[in-house]
């Protein structure tokens, strides 16, 4: 088993994740959230709090030129 490293920092409604990959950021509240990994993949959270149900989408990244 490997090494791991993961660390983040929260300023208001932002977060900022660090980890071997390099540096991700995510944006929201309780109930949703928009996140970009330091992958580039972006993802969208729907939580309901207090259940422990939550739904996650991918979202297709856009190849600019």
């Amino acid at each position: 088993m490997g090494w791991s490293y993961r660390k983040s920092m929260k300023m208001g409604p932002f977060r900022l994740n660090f980890s071997k990959k390099g540096v991700g950021h995510s944006v929201g509240g309780r109930g949703a959230r928009y996140t970009r990994g330091a992958d580039g993949r972006r993802h969208m959270t729907f939580r309901i709090p207090g259940t422990g149900l939550s739904w996650r989408r991918s979202l297709k990244s856009s190849n600019r030129s």
